[in-house]
């Protein structure tokens, strides 16, 4: 044996110990990455393209090297929004690469096309999807599991979502949906919290026939082991440049709806997604300045003085998608004509909620208005969920 397979094997035994500690911390769960003796003969025999981000990892050890040290057959790696290694700004576009570690190609799915070609699947018989999501509808990891299945769908080949717990899985919240022309941050009829792991929402995805000509792919999930939807899931990687810990990715639901208005959302600071405000809020009891930062080059409002609100010092496991934060600053807004942009209705999935803002609707006024779908939509989500649900 010589000494690469030594290294390779300590490597994968260190990884799987690491795991293993990791699990034991978060409650016992074991992601589908680390259940290698379940999906290891799927792959056997098999040309293998990886979806894959930073967030692939048995304990310290990325999938990638994993994978090739136990002799599967990966010939490629497909890259999301933020790079293989997760380290671009939010919009950039990603380029094509190599590897320089494992000389894999590294084809951008944030580039030229959000879709695998017919010719960039030629050479595959299976694309395994493993990245970290944190369960919003806007957040654009889903969107690329979508085009990849439905390439997969197209192209006779096989996809396996190997299953992370998402962190706001215990609760289902926000309007629904409703716009007749998707967008890459918001694709399908679920709501701003959707309350499924990736694994459940590509179930979800085959079995509505929301894929182009109502397709299906060859789908199998590598299901967690020991999550439920009541479980509270912090994150061992960071799954974005912008989502540096618990507290963020908690408050990501109902601050990213500010990322559709004048109001800046912390990029360019140590917390994003943490801290909001502009120069023109009037209350003025907290400041920060914007500026270059890892994941945020040009950052809005970037070199300015904004006011605003802090959250941290908030407990991320006490918080829920509210309106309260986007209803006080539209109300406090000197120039209410320049608050929206565009960007929001995206973002909020239908032109209902900007309307009932700019109306002076109460949050539970608008909540009102969800309901029925809200309704309509747990009872289209539970065929689909591989863990025991919340309520």
């Amino acid at each position: 044996m010589n000494l690469s397979a030594i290294s390779a094997i300590k490597a994968i035994a260190l990884g799987l110990l690491l795991a293993v500690a990791q699990s034991a911390v978060a409650q016992t769960i074991v992601t589908g990455a680390e259940q290698t003796t379940r999906y290891l003969p799927m792959l056997k025999g098999k040309r293998v393209a990886l979806t894959v981000n930073h967030t692939a990892t048995i304990g310290k050890t990325h999938l990638v090297d994993t994978l090739l040290a136990l002799g599967v057959d990966v010939k490629k790696i497909f890259a999301p929004e933020h790079g293989f290694r997760g380290n671009a700004d939010a919009g950039a576009k990603i380029s094509d690469g190599l590897d320089p570690r494992t000389k894999l190609p590294i084809v951008s799915l944030y580039g030229k096309n959000y879709k695998p070609t017919a010719d960039q699947l030629a050479d595959i018989d299976v694309v395994i999807f493993d990245i970290q999501d944190v369960g919003t509808r806007f957040y654009t990891y889903i969107s690329t599991l979508h085009y990849v299945q439905e390439a997969c769908a197209e192209q006779g080949k096989q996809l396996i979502v190997f299953d992370r717990p998402n962190p706001n899985g215990w609760y289902i919240d926000g309007p629904v949906f409703q716009l007749d022309t998707p967008s890459f941050v918001g694709m399908h009829p679920i709501p701003v919290v959707h309350g499924l792991t990736v694994g459940e929402l590509a179930q979800m995805i085959n079995g509505e026939g929301w894929l182009k000509g109502k397709k299906k792919c060859a789908l199998a999930v590598i299901a967690c082991k020991s999550y439920t939807h009541k479980s509270r899931y912090a994150l061992p990687i960071q799954p974005s440049p912008n989502l540096p810990n618990d507290r963020a990715i908690a408050l990501y639901p109902t601050l990213c709806l500010f990322e559709g208005t004048v109001v800046s959302v912390g990029r360019g600071t140590d917390s994003p997604f943490q801290i909001i405000g502009y120069p023109g809020y009037p209350k003025e009891d907290f400041r920060f300045t914007p500026d270059s930062a890892a994941g945020s080059a040009n950052p809005p409002h970037k070199g300015k003085l904004c006011f605003g609100s802090d959250f941290r010092q908030s407990d991320p496991w006490k918080h829920r998608f509210t309106l309260d934060p986007l209803i006080e600053y539209y109300s406090a807004a000197s120039d209410k004509a320049k608050f929206f942009n565009p960007f929001f209705t995206k973002l909020a999935g239908t032109k209902a909620l900007r309307q009932q803002i700019e109306q002076g609707m109460s949050e539970t006024s608008i909540r009102a208005t969800w309901q029925a779908d809200l309704a309509k939509y747990r009872v289209l989500r539970k065929p689909y969920l591989l863990y025991p649900d919340f309520e």
